[in-house]
Protein backbone atom coordinates (compact mmCIF):
# COMPACT_ATOMS: atom_id res chain seq x y z
CA UNK A 1 0.00 0.00 0.00
CA UNK A 2 1.38 3.50 -0.82
CA UNK A 3 2.70 5.63 2.06
CA UNK A 4 2.25 2.76 4.56
CA UNK A 5 5.11 2.31 7.02
CA UNK A 6 4.93 -0.51 9.54
CA UNK A 7 5.95 0.46 13.05
CA UNK A 8 8.59 -1.30 15.06
CA UNK A 9 7.73 -3.60 17.95
CA UNK A 10 8.81 -1.10 20.63
CA UNK A 11 6.71 1.60 18.95
CA UNK A 12 3.78 -0.79 18.68
CA UNK A 13 4.03 -1.62 22.37
CA UNK A 14 4.10 2.07 23.27
CA UNK A 15 1.06 2.70 21.07
CA UNK A 16 -0.91 -0.14 22.64
CA UNK A 17 0.01 1.07 26.12
CA UNK A 18 -1.16 4.62 25.31
CA UNK A 19 -4.41 3.33 23.81
CA UNK A 20 -5.14 1.24 26.93
CA UNK A 21 -4.60 4.34 29.08
CA UNK A 22 -7.10 6.30 26.97
CA UNK A 23 -9.88 3.69 27.10
CA UNK A 24 -12.98 4.45 29.19
CA UNK A 25 -13.17 0.76 30.12
CA UNK A 26 -10.96 -0.33 32.98
CA UNK A 27 -8.24 -2.86 32.12
CA UNK A 28 -5.86 -4.76 34.38
CA UNK A 29 -3.48 -7.71 34.10
CA UNK A 30 -2.89 -10.39 36.74
CA UNK A 31 -0.03 -12.84 37.08
CA UNK A 32 -0.43 -16.61 37.50
CA UNK A 33 -1.05 -16.10 41.23
CA UNK A 34 -3.86 -13.58 40.55
CA UNK A 35 -1.82 -10.60 41.69
CA UNK A 36 -1.87 -7.25 39.88
CA UNK A 37 0.83 -6.69 37.27
CA UNK A 38 -0.61 -3.63 35.52
CA UNK A 39 -3.73 -1.41 35.56
CA UNK A 40 -4.87 1.46 33.36
CA UNK A 41 -6.06 4.89 34.50
CA UNK A 42 -9.76 4.02 34.21
CA UNK A 43 -9.35 1.16 36.67
CA UNK A 44 -7.60 3.47 39.13
CA UNK A 45 -10.57 5.86 38.90
CA UNK A 46 -13.18 3.12 39.38
CA UNK A 47 -11.49 1.33 42.27
CA UNK A 48 -10.21 4.49 43.96
CA UNK A 49 -6.65 3.26 44.47
CA UNK A 50 -3.46 4.29 42.67
CA UNK A 51 -1.47 1.90 40.52
CA UNK A 52 1.41 2.08 42.98
CA UNK A 53 -0.87 0.84 45.77
CA UNK A 54 -2.51 -1.91 43.69
CA UNK A 55 0.49 -3.55 42.00
CA UNK A 56 1.52 -6.79 43.64
CA UNK A 57 -1.67 -7.07 45.64
CA UNK A 58 -4.16 -9.98 45.18
CA UNK A 59 -7.27 -9.59 43.02
CA UNK A 60 -9.44 -8.67 46.00
CA UNK A 61 -6.97 -5.86 46.91
CA UNK A 62 -6.69 -7.32 50.43
CA UNK A 63 -5.85 -10.82 51.62
CA UNK A 64 -8.71 -13.34 51.80
CA UNK A 65 -9.09 -13.16 55.59
CA UNK A 66 -10.07 -9.49 55.33
CA UNK A 67 -12.81 -10.04 52.68
CA UNK A 68 -16.54 -10.60 53.23
CA UNK A 69 -18.07 -14.01 52.52
CA UNK A 70 -19.75 -12.62 49.41
CA UNK A 71 -16.45 -11.25 48.09
CA UNK A 72 -14.73 -14.56 48.81
CA UNK A 73 -17.44 -16.43 46.90
CA UNK A 74 -17.09 -14.15 43.86
CA UNK A 75 -13.28 -14.47 43.83
CA UNK A 76 -13.51 -18.24 44.20
CA UNK A 77 -15.92 -18.42 41.26
CA UNK A 78 -13.64 -16.25 39.09
CA UNK A 79 -10.56 -18.35 39.84
CA UNK A 80 -12.44 -21.63 39.32
CA UNK A 81 -13.85 -20.55 35.95
CA UNK A 82 -10.52 -19.24 34.70
CA UNK A 83 -8.64 -22.36 35.78
CA UNK A 84 -11.15 -24.67 34.07
CA UNK A 85 -12.44 -22.64 31.13
CA UNK A 86 -9.95 -19.84 30.67
CA UNK A 87 -12.82 -17.35 30.50
CA UNK A 88 -15.13 -15.60 32.96
CA UNK A 89 -17.88 -13.04 32.43
CA UNK A 90 -20.31 -11.69 34.99
CA UNK A 91 -22.16 -8.68 36.33
CA UNK A 92 -21.75 -7.83 40.01
CA UNK A 93 -21.61 -4.98 42.49
CA UNK A 94 -18.15 -3.86 43.65
CA UNK A 95 -17.38 -1.41 46.49
CA UNK A 96 -14.63 1.12 45.84
CA UNK A 97 -12.26 2.87 48.21
CA UNK A 98 -14.77 5.66 48.94
CA UNK A 99 -17.60 3.38 50.08
CA UNK A 100 -19.50 3.68 46.80
CA UNK A 101 -21.01 0.59 45.18
CA UNK A 102 -20.14 0.31 41.50
CA UNK A 103 -22.18 -1.91 39.17
CA UNK A 104 -19.63 -3.64 36.95
CA UNK A 105 -19.66 -5.88 33.93
CA UNK A 106 -16.38 -7.83 33.87
CA UNK A 107 -14.72 -10.11 31.34
CA UNK A 108 -11.62 -12.16 32.25
CA UNK A 109 -9.43 -14.13 29.85
CA UNK A 110 -6.55 -16.49 30.55
CA UNK A 111 -3.57 -15.99 28.23
CA UNK A 112 -0.41 -18.08 27.98
CA UNK A 113 2.80 -16.38 26.78
CA UNK A 114 6.06 -18.31 26.68
CA UNK A 115 4.67 -20.88 29.15
CA UNK A 116 3.69 -18.13 31.59
CA UNK A 117 0.02 -17.63 32.51
CA UNK A 118 -1.55 -14.19 32.67
CA UNK A 119 -5.12 -12.99 33.20
CA UNK A 120 -6.44 -9.96 31.35
CA UNK A 121 -9.64 -8.32 32.58
CA UNK A 122 -11.84 -5.58 31.15
CA UNK A 123 -14.29 -3.87 33.55
CA UNK A 124 -17.11 -1.60 32.42
CA UNK A 125 -18.96 0.67 34.85
CA UNK A 126 -22.67 0.14 34.12
CA UNK A 127 -23.99 1.90 37.24
CA UNK A 128 -25.97 4.49 35.26
CA UNK A 129 -27.65 1.82 33.13
CA UNK A 130 -28.52 -0.30 36.18
CA UNK A 131 -29.92 2.75 37.97
CA UNK A 132 -32.18 3.56 34.98
CA UNK A 133 -33.36 -0.06 34.79
CA UNK A 134 -34.21 -0.06 38.49
CA UNK A 135 -36.13 3.19 38.17
CA UNK A 136 -38.18 1.86 35.25
CA UNK A 137 -38.76 -1.41 37.10
CA UNK A 138 -40.00 0.52 40.13
CA UNK A 139 -42.34 2.58 37.97
CA UNK A 140 -43.79 -0.59 36.49
CA UNK A 141 -44.08 -2.56 39.73
CA UNK A 142 -45.23 -0.01 42.30
CA UNK A 143 -48.09 2.46 42.36
CA UNK A 144 -46.65 5.95 42.08
CA UNK A 145 -49.22 7.53 44.41
CA UNK A 146 -49.06 5.17 47.39
CA UNK A 147 -45.76 3.38 46.77
CA UNK A 148 -47.55 0.05 47.25
CA UNK A 149 -46.98 -3.01 45.04
CA UNK A 150 -49.28 -3.09 42.02
CA UNK A 151 -51.51 -5.87 40.70
CA UNK A 152 -48.71 -7.67 38.86
CA UNK A 153 -46.55 -7.90 41.97
CA UNK A 154 -49.56 -8.95 44.05
CA UNK A 155 -50.41 -11.82 41.70
CA UNK A 156 -46.79 -12.93 41.51
CA UNK A 157 -46.36 -12.97 45.29
CA UNK A 158 -49.71 -14.75 45.77
CA UNK A 159 -48.73 -17.38 43.22
CA UNK A 160 -45.49 -18.00 45.12
CA UNK A 161 -47.38 -18.35 48.40
CA UNK A 162 -49.77 -20.85 46.85
CA UNK A 163 -46.83 -22.92 45.62
CA UNK A 164 -44.76 -22.84 48.80
CA UNK A 165 -47.18 -22.52 51.71
CA UNK A 166 -48.85 -25.30 53.66
CA UNK A 167 -51.28 -22.86 55.27
CA UNK A 168 -54.48 -21.24 54.08
CA UNK A 169 -54.07 -18.22 51.80
CA UNK A 170 -56.72 -15.51 52.10
CA UNK A 171 -57.21 -12.89 49.37
CA UNK A 172 -59.11 -9.70 50.20
CA UNK A 173 -60.23 -7.15 47.62
CA UNK A 174 -60.93 -3.71 49.10
CA UNK A 175 -62.86 -0.88 47.54
CA UNK A 176 -63.47 2.62 48.88
CA UNK A 177 -67.20 3.25 48.58
CA UNK A 178 -68.67 6.30 46.80
CA UNK A 179 -65.33 6.92 45.11
CA UNK A 180 -66.78 8.92 42.23
CA UNK A 181 -68.73 11.15 44.61
CA UNK A 182 -65.65 11.68 46.75
CA UNK A 183 -63.60 12.53 43.65
CA UNK A 184 -66.20 15.06 42.57
CA UNK A 185 -66.26 16.56 46.06
CA UNK A 186 -62.54 16.64 46.78
CA UNK A 187 -61.03 17.14 43.35
CA UNK A 188 -57.95 15.31 42.09
CA UNK A 189 -55.57 16.58 44.78
CA UNK A 190 -58.01 15.87 47.58
CA UNK A 191 -58.82 12.34 46.43
CA UNK A 192 -55.11 11.60 46.08
CA UNK A 193 -54.60 12.75 49.67
CA UNK A 194 -57.44 10.50 50.79
CA UNK A 195 -56.00 7.49 48.95
CA UNK A 196 -52.52 8.04 50.41
CA UNK A 197 -53.93 8.54 53.90
CA UNK A 198 -56.01 5.38 53.62
CA UNK A 199 -52.95 3.37 52.55
CA UNK A 200 -50.93 4.81 55.45
CA UNK A 201 -53.65 3.94 57.94
CA UNK A 202 -53.85 0.35 56.76
CA UNK A 203 -50.07 -0.06 57.06
CA UNK A 204 -50.15 1.43 60.56
CA UNK A 205 -52.59 -1.27 61.67
CA UNK A 206 -49.77 -3.83 61.28
CA UNK A 207 -52.26 -6.60 60.55
CA UNK A 208 -51.24 -10.07 61.68
CA UNK A 209 -50.27 -12.60 59.01
CA UNK A 210 -50.43 -9.96 56.24
CA UNK A 211 -48.05 -10.88 53.42
CA UNK A 212 -48.84 -8.17 50.86
CA UNK A 213 -50.84 -4.95 50.75
CA UNK A 214 -51.32 -3.80 47.18
CA UNK A 215 -52.84 -0.83 45.34
CA UNK A 216 -54.41 -1.68 41.97
CA UNK A 217 -55.16 1.97 41.21
CA UNK A 218 -57.91 4.42 42.13
CA UNK A 219 -60.08 3.06 44.94
CA UNK A 220 -58.95 -0.55 44.44
CA UNK A 221 -56.73 -2.32 46.96
CA UNK A 222 -55.93 -5.93 47.78
CA UNK A 223 -54.42 -7.86 50.68
CA UNK A 224 -53.18 -11.41 51.00
CA UNK A 225 -52.89 -13.23 54.34
CA UNK A 226 -51.21 -16.51 55.22
CA UNK A 227 -52.50 -18.31 58.33
CA UNK A 228 -53.46 -21.69 59.75
CA UNK A 229 -57.18 -20.91 59.63
CA UNK A 230 -58.81 -18.43 57.24
CA UNK A 231 -61.27 -17.44 59.98
CA UNK A 232 -58.36 -15.80 61.81
CA UNK A 233 -58.53 -13.03 59.18
CA UNK A 234 -62.03 -12.03 60.24
CA UNK A 235 -60.59 -10.10 63.18
CA UNK A 236 -58.18 -8.25 60.87
CA UNK A 237 -61.06 -7.29 58.60
CA UNK A 238 -63.03 -6.01 61.58
CA UNK A 239 -60.05 -3.79 62.41
CA UNK A 240 -60.18 -2.39 58.88
CA UNK A 241 -63.88 -1.59 59.15
CA UNK A 242 -63.39 0.07 62.56
CA UNK A 243 -60.53 2.11 61.15
CA UNK A 244 -62.96 3.72 58.72
CA UNK A 245 -65.15 4.96 61.58
CA UNK A 246 -62.49 7.62 62.26
CA UNK A 247 -62.68 10.54 59.81
CA UNK A 248 -59.76 11.54 57.63
CA UNK A 249 -58.39 15.04 58.01
CA UNK A 250 -57.79 16.99 54.80
CA UNK A 251 -56.68 20.34 56.21
CA UNK A 252 -55.11 21.47 52.96
CA UNK A 253 -58.42 21.24 51.11
CA UNK A 254 -60.24 24.49 51.82
CA UNK A 255 -63.15 23.79 49.48
CA UNK A 256 -64.69 21.15 51.74
CA UNK A 257 -64.88 20.29 55.41
CA UNK A 258 -61.57 19.18 56.87
CA UNK A 259 -62.90 15.84 58.17
CA UNK A 260 -64.02 13.28 55.60
CA UNK A 261 -65.91 10.13 56.48
CA UNK A 262 -65.65 7.20 54.11
CA UNK A 263 -66.54 3.50 54.04
CA UNK A 264 -65.05 0.43 52.42
CA UNK A 265 -66.36 -2.81 50.94
CA UNK A 266 -64.43 -6.06 50.93
CA UNK A 267 -64.68 -9.35 49.05
CA UNK A 268 -62.84 -12.39 50.36
CA UNK A 269 -61.81 -15.78 48.93
CA UNK A 270 -59.29 -18.29 50.19
CA UNK A 271 -57.21 -21.31 49.34
CA UNK A 272 -57.94 -24.20 49.33
CA UNK A 273 -61.73 -23.91 49.61
CA UNK A 274 -62.30 -21.45 46.76
CA UNK A 275 -59.51 -22.47 44.36
CA UNK A 276 -55.83 -23.15 43.90
CA UNK A 277 -54.52 -20.42 41.54
CA UNK A 278 -54.00 -16.74 42.22
CA UNK A 279 -55.98 -15.43 39.26
CA UNK A 280 -59.00 -17.58 40.05
CA UNK A 281 -58.94 -16.69 43.75
CA UNK A 282 -58.60 -12.99 42.97
CA UNK A 283 -61.49 -13.24 40.53
CA UNK A 284 -63.70 -14.84 43.18
CA UNK A 285 -62.74 -12.20 45.73
CA UNK A 286 -63.71 -9.58 43.15
CA UNK A 287 -67.05 -11.30 42.57
CA UNK A 288 -67.69 -11.23 46.31
CA UNK A 289 -66.71 -7.54 46.32
CA UNK A 290 -69.05 -6.84 43.40
CA UNK A 291 -71.86 -8.61 45.22
CA UNK A 292 -71.43 -6.59 48.42
CA UNK A 293 -71.28 -3.37 46.37
CA UNK A 294 -74.58 -4.32 44.74
CA UNK A 295 -76.06 -4.71 48.21
CA UNK A 296 -75.05 -1.16 49.17
CA UNK A 297 -71.42 -1.59 50.25
CA UNK A 298 -69.86 -0.85 53.66
CA UNK A 299 -69.64 -4.56 54.41
CA UNK A 300 -67.58 -7.72 53.99
CA UNK A 301 -68.59 -10.69 51.84
CA UNK A 302 -66.88 -14.08 51.79
CA UNK A 303 -67.13 -15.81 48.46
CA UNK A 304 -69.56 -18.72 48.23
CA UNK A 305 -71.17 -20.68 45.41
CA UNK A 306 -74.45 -18.80 45.81
CA UNK A 307 -72.80 -15.62 44.54
CA UNK A 308 -72.35 -17.26 41.15
CA UNK A 309 -76.10 -17.80 41.00
CA UNK A 310 -77.17 -14.54 42.61
CA UNK A 311 -78.92 -13.25 39.51
CA UNK A 312 -80.79 -14.80 36.60
CA UNK A 313 -79.26 -12.16 34.36
CA UNK A 314 -76.00 -14.08 34.34
CA UNK A 315 -77.62 -17.20 32.94
CA UNK A 316 -79.64 -15.18 30.46
CA UNK A 317 -76.50 -13.39 29.27
CA UNK A 318 -74.67 -16.67 28.76
CA UNK A 319 -77.51 -18.02 26.62
CA UNK A 320 -77.58 -14.86 24.52
CA UNK A 321 -73.81 -14.90 24.06
CA UNK A 322 -73.78 -18.49 22.86
CA UNK A 323 -76.53 -17.67 20.39
CA UNK A 324 -74.59 -14.58 19.26
CA UNK A 325 -71.48 -16.63 18.44
CA UNK A 326 -73.60 -18.97 16.29
CA UNK A 327 -75.55 -16.22 14.52
CA UNK A 328 -72.51 -14.01 13.91
CA UNK A 329 -73.77 -11.03 15.90
CA UNK A 330 -70.25 -9.88 16.88
CA UNK A 331 -68.79 -7.36 14.44
CA UNK A 332 -65.52 -5.39 14.38
CA UNK A 333 -65.36 -1.62 14.54
CA UNK A 334 -62.09 -0.19 13.26
CA UNK A 335 -60.21 2.50 15.18
CA UNK A 336 -57.55 4.11 12.98
CA UNK A 337 -53.92 4.41 14.07
CA UNK A 338 -52.07 7.47 12.83
CA UNK A 339 -48.61 8.78 12.20
CA UNK A 340 -48.72 11.65 14.68
CA UNK A 341 -46.57 14.06 12.66
CA UNK A 342 -48.55 13.79 9.40
CA UNK A 343 -51.99 12.43 10.33
CA UNK A 344 -51.56 9.55 7.87
CA UNK A 345 -53.51 6.41 8.71
CA UNK A 346 -51.01 3.60 9.28
CA UNK A 347 -53.42 0.84 10.27
CA UNK A 348 -56.46 -0.05 12.38
CA UNK A 349 -57.28 -1.78 15.64
CA UNK A 350 -60.34 -4.04 15.51
CA UNK A 351 -62.63 -3.48 18.51
CA UNK A 352 -65.49 -5.91 19.05
CA UNK A 353 -69.12 -4.78 19.14
CA UNK A 354 -72.21 -6.89 19.76
CA UNK A 355 -75.12 -6.18 17.44
CA UNK A 356 -77.73 -7.31 19.98
CA UNK A 357 -81.11 -8.13 18.43
CA UNK A 358 -83.08 -6.10 21.00
CA UNK A 359 -80.59 -3.89 22.88
CA UNK A 360 -78.76 -2.49 19.84
CA UNK A 361 -75.02 -2.04 19.47
CA UNK A 362 -73.19 -2.99 22.69
CA UNK A 363 -69.59 -2.20 23.65
CA UNK A 364 -67.37 -4.84 25.35
CA UNK A 365 -68.08 -3.48 28.84
CA UNK A 366 -71.51 -5.12 28.59
CA UNK A 367 -70.32 -8.63 27.76
CA UNK A 368 -66.54 -9.22 27.69
CA UNK A 369 -66.30 -10.48 31.29
CA UNK A 370 -69.11 -12.92 30.60
CA UNK A 371 -67.30 -14.08 27.45
CA UNK A 372 -64.28 -15.00 29.55
CA UNK A 373 -66.34 -16.50 32.36
CA UNK A 374 -68.28 -18.76 30.01
CA UNK A 375 -65.17 -19.69 27.98
CA UNK A 376 -66.42 -18.27 24.68
CA UNK A 377 -63.34 -16.20 23.91
CA UNK A 378 -61.98 -18.53 21.19
CA UNK A 379 -65.32 -18.48 19.38
CA UNK A 380 -65.36 -14.68 19.59
CA UNK A 381 -61.74 -14.44 18.41
CA UNK A 382 -62.43 -16.73 15.45
CA UNK A 383 -65.47 -14.74 14.40
CA UNK A 384 -63.59 -11.45 14.65
CA UNK A 385 -60.54 -12.84 12.81
CA UNK A 386 -62.67 -13.96 9.87
CA UNK A 387 -64.29 -10.50 9.61
CA UNK A 388 -60.85 -8.86 9.71
CA UNK A 389 -59.12 -10.95 7.06
CA UNK A 390 -62.15 -10.57 4.78
CA UNK A 391 -61.85 -6.81 5.15
CA UNK A 392 -58.10 -6.91 4.53
CA UNK A 393 -58.75 -8.91 1.38
CA UNK A 394 -61.32 -6.36 0.17
CA UNK A 395 -58.93 -3.48 0.83
CA UNK A 396 -56.15 -5.33 -0.96
CA UNK A 397 -58.36 -5.63 -4.04
CA UNK A 398 -59.07 -1.88 -3.79
CA UNK A 399 -55.35 -1.12 -3.68
CA UNK A 400 -55.04 -0.41 0.05
CA UNK A 401 -52.28 -2.35 1.77
CA UNK A 402 -53.28 -1.90 5.42
CA UNK A 403 -52.83 -3.85 8.62
CA UNK A 404 -55.39 -4.56 11.34
CA UNK A 405 -54.70 -5.42 14.98
CA UNK A 406 -56.79 -7.95 16.87
CA UNK A 407 -56.63 -8.62 20.62
CA UNK A 408 -55.96 -12.09 22.01
CA UNK A 409 -55.40 -13.60 25.46
CA UNK A 410 -54.53 -16.87 27.13
CA UNK A 411 -57.89 -18.47 26.43
CA UNK A 412 -57.31 -18.13 22.69
CA UNK A 413 -53.62 -19.08 22.76
CA UNK A 414 -54.27 -22.21 24.83
CA UNK A 415 -56.93 -23.49 22.42
CA UNK A 416 -55.53 -26.45 20.43
CA UNK A 417 -56.90 -25.11 17.12
CA UNK A 418 -55.64 -21.54 17.53
CA UNK A 419 -52.55 -21.59 15.32
CA UNK A 420 -54.08 -23.75 12.60
CA UNK A 421 -57.12 -21.47 12.43
CA UNK A 422 -54.97 -18.35 12.03
CA UNK A 423 -52.66 -19.98 9.48
CA UNK A 424 -55.60 -21.18 7.37
CA UNK A 425 -57.05 -17.67 7.10
CA UNK A 426 -54.01 -16.37 5.18
CA UNK A 427 -54.32 -19.11 2.59
CA UNK A 428 -58.08 -18.87 2.33
CA UNK A 429 -58.25 -15.09 1.86
CA UNK A 430 -54.92 -14.47 0.09
CA UNK A 431 -53.52 -11.79 2.38
CA UNK A 432 -49.97 -11.31 3.64
CA UNK A 433 -49.09 -12.38 7.17
CA UNK A 434 -47.67 -8.95 8.07
CA UNK A 435 -51.11 -7.41 7.52
CA UNK A 436 -52.44 -9.08 10.66
CA UNK A 437 -51.14 -7.78 13.99
CA UNK A 438 -52.01 -9.47 17.26
CA UNK A 439 -52.13 -7.51 20.50
CA UNK A 440 -51.44 -9.69 23.53
CA UNK A 441 -53.26 -8.84 26.74
CA UNK A 442 -51.32 -8.72 29.99
CA UNK A 443 -53.46 -11.42 31.62
CA UNK A 444 -52.11 -13.89 29.06
CA UNK A 445 -48.58 -13.32 30.28
CA UNK A 446 -49.36 -13.13 33.99
CA UNK A 447 -51.10 -16.48 33.88
CA UNK A 448 -48.13 -17.86 31.89
CA UNK A 449 -49.98 -20.72 30.24
CA UNK A 450 -47.47 -23.32 29.16
CA UNK A 451 -47.95 -22.87 25.45
CA UNK A 452 -48.39 -19.07 25.26
CA UNK A 453 -44.70 -18.54 24.45
CA UNK A 454 -44.76 -21.42 21.99
CA UNK A 455 -47.78 -19.97 20.19
CA UNK A 456 -46.27 -16.47 20.10
CA UNK A 457 -43.03 -17.76 18.62
CA UNK A 458 -44.99 -19.74 16.03
CA UNK A 459 -46.98 -16.63 15.08
CA UNK A 460 -43.77 -14.63 14.84
CA UNK A 461 -42.22 -17.27 12.58
CA UNK A 462 -45.32 -17.06 10.41
CA UNK A 463 -44.69 -13.34 9.86
CA UNK A 464 -47.36 -11.87 12.12
CA UNK A 465 -46.46 -8.73 14.08
CA UNK A 466 -47.00 -8.87 17.85
CA UNK A 467 -47.80 -6.01 20.24
CA UNK A 468 -47.76 -5.91 24.04
CA UNK A 469 -50.97 -4.12 25.02
CA UNK A 470 -51.39 -1.72 27.99
CA UNK A 471 -47.68 -1.67 28.81
CA UNK A 472 -47.00 0.06 32.11
CA UNK A 473 -50.38 -0.42 33.79
CA UNK A 474 -49.02 -2.64 36.53
CA UNK A 475 -49.77 -5.84 34.70
CA UNK A 476 -46.75 -5.52 32.59
CA UNK A 477 -43.17 -6.51 33.36
CA UNK A 478 -39.82 -5.80 31.78
CA UNK A 479 -39.23 -9.53 31.73
CA UNK A 480 -42.04 -9.90 29.17
CA UNK A 481 -40.06 -7.84 26.65
CA UNK A 482 -37.11 -10.17 27.08
CA UNK A 483 -39.11 -13.39 27.15
CA UNK A 484 -41.56 -12.82 24.30
CA UNK A 485 -40.96 -11.70 20.67
CA UNK A 486 -42.85 -8.41 20.58
CA UNK A 487 -42.55 -5.83 17.80
CA UNK A 488 -44.68 -3.08 19.36
CA UNK A 489 -45.34 -1.63 22.81
CA UNK A 490 -48.71 0.06 23.36
CA UNK A 491 -48.72 2.72 26.09
CA UNK A 492 -51.94 2.52 28.07
CA UNK A 493 -54.25 5.53 27.90
CA UNK A 494 -54.09 5.92 31.70
CA UNK A 495 -50.59 7.38 31.21
CA UNK A 496 -51.77 9.82 28.53
CA UNK A 497 -54.83 11.33 30.24
CA UNK A 498 -52.97 13.93 32.33
CA UNK A 499 -49.61 13.92 30.57
CA UNK A 500 -49.78 17.72 30.12
CA UNK A 501 -49.70 18.34 33.89
CA UNK A 502 -48.72 15.09 35.62
CA UNK A 503 -44.93 14.80 35.94
CA UNK A 504 -45.19 11.14 36.93
CA UNK A 505 -47.13 10.24 33.79
CA UNK A 506 -44.68 12.22 31.70
CA UNK A 507 -41.72 10.41 33.29
CA UNK A 508 -43.28 6.96 32.80
CA UNK A 509 -44.06 7.61 29.12
CA UNK A 510 -40.54 8.97 28.55
CA UNK A 511 -39.04 5.90 30.23
CA UNK A 512 -41.12 3.57 28.04
CA UNK A 513 -40.14 5.45 24.88
CA UNK A 514 -36.44 5.29 25.81
CA UNK A 515 -36.78 1.60 26.59
CA UNK A 516 -38.41 0.95 23.22
CA UNK A 517 -35.56 2.72 21.41
CA UNK A 518 -33.02 0.62 23.28
CA UNK A 519 -34.89 -2.59 22.40
CA UNK A 520 -35.55 -1.55 18.78
CA UNK A 521 -39.33 -1.70 19.26
CA UNK A 522 -42.03 0.62 17.98
CA UNK A 523 -44.42 2.42 20.32
CA UNK A 524 -48.09 3.29 19.90
CA UNK A 525 -49.73 5.66 22.38
CA UNK A 526 -53.37 4.91 23.16
CA UNK A 527 -56.12 7.26 24.34
CA UNK A 528 -54.99 10.52 22.71
CA UNK A 529 -57.94 12.84 23.27
CA UNK A 530 -56.50 16.33 22.76
CA UNK A 531 -54.20 18.12 20.37
CA UNK A 532 -51.97 19.04 23.31
CA UNK A 533 -51.47 15.38 24.21
CA UNK A 534 -50.53 14.64 20.58
CA UNK A 535 -48.02 17.51 20.54
CA UNK A 536 -46.38 16.44 23.81
CA UNK A 537 -46.04 12.86 22.62
CA UNK A 538 -44.52 14.05 19.35
CA UNK A 539 -42.00 16.18 21.21
CA UNK A 540 -41.04 13.14 23.31
CA UNK A 541 -40.33 11.08 20.19
CA UNK A 542 -43.54 9.06 19.97
CA UNK A 543 -44.35 8.56 16.29
CA UNK A 544 -47.65 6.66 16.30
CA UNK A 545 -50.88 6.88 18.24
CA UNK A 546 -54.62 6.40 18.39
CA UNK A 547 -57.48 7.92 20.33
CA UNK A 548 -60.83 9.65 20.02
CA UNK A 549 -59.27 13.00 19.10
CA UNK A 550 -57.58 11.33 16.13
CA UNK A 551 -60.37 8.94 15.17
CA UNK A 552 -63.14 6.96 16.85
CA UNK A 553 -63.93 3.29 16.12
CA UNK A 554 -66.00 3.12 12.92
CA UNK A 555 -67.63 0.55 10.69
CA UNK A 556 -65.78 -1.09 7.80
CA UNK A 557 -67.63 1.15 5.36
CA UNK A 558 -66.57 4.35 7.10
CA UNK A 559 -62.99 3.07 7.46
CA UNK A 560 -62.93 2.41 3.70
CA UNK A 561 -64.14 5.96 3.01
CA UNK A 562 -61.32 7.30 5.19
CA UNK A 563 -58.76 5.35 3.17
CA UNK A 564 -60.25 6.54 -0.12
CA UNK A 565 -60.10 10.18 1.01
CA UNK A 566 -56.53 9.74 2.16
CA UNK A 567 -55.58 8.18 -1.18
CA UNK A 568 -57.26 10.99 -3.12
CA UNK A 569 -55.47 13.64 -1.06
CA UNK A 570 -52.14 12.31 -2.33
CA UNK A 571 -53.12 12.46 -5.99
Amino acid sequence: MPNFKPISNPAKQQLLAKLCEQLDDAIFILDANFRYLAVNASYEMIIGYSEAFILGRPLGIYEAQFLSEEEKAILSDIIHQLDHNGFYENHFSMPNRYGQTIECHSIYRKICIEQNHYYVCMVRDVSAVVKDQRQVAHLLNYDQLTGLPNRKVFLSLTSDLLLDSYQEIVIVRLNIDRYRSLTSLLGSDGINTLIKSFATRVKELKLDNLRCFSHFGGEDFALVFECNDANMVRHQLDSLMQMCERPLSLDENEAVEANIYYHISAGVSYFPKNGTDSTGLLSKAEKALHYVKQQGGDDICWYNAAIEKSTDDSLKLETELRAATIKGEFVPYYQPKFELATGIITGFEALVRWQHPTRGLLTPTHFINAILTHKLSFELFSQMAIHIVKQLSIWKQQGFCQHICINADAAEFSHPDFFEMVNTLFVQYNISEYQLHIEVTESSLIQRHANVKKQLNALKDLGIFLALDDFGTGYASLSYLQEYPFDFIKIDKSFITNIETDRTQHAIVKAILDLAVALDMQVIAEGIETESQRDILLSMGCRHGQGYWLGKPVTAEVATEMLIKQYESFQ
